[in-house]
């Protein structure tokens, strides 16, 4: 009998969760869960009441704070990597 040969370890990846300030930024979509401070129907916008945009410009705000984070948070590119291939093309 022919035994496998043991598995590889697993390559040290790092941990996925990341602590930065700009985290924080998540936390402002949150604020549209108060349902009190725009459960009304004045102001309108375009003929609609205000529950109904207020809604719709938290999507649009939550949408751009993630999109915020994200750069922000992104781990940057190697550039020994990059700037040694470009050598290699040169």
């Amino acid at each position: 009998m022919s035994s496998a040969p043991p598995p590889h370890p697993p390559a040290d990846r790092g941990s996925g969760l990341r602590w930065s300030a700009w985290n924080l930024l998540l936390l402002l979509p949150l604020l549209m869960l108060v349902t009190p401070w725009f459960n009304r129907a004045t102001p309108r916008l375009a003929g609609l009441p205000f529950f109904y945009w207020y809604q719709f410009a938290f999507v649009i705000v939550g949408v751009a704070c993630v999109w915020i984070v994200y750069a922000m948070t992104r781990k940057p590119a190697r550039r020994a990597g990059s700037d040694a291939a470009k050598g290699a093309r040169s």
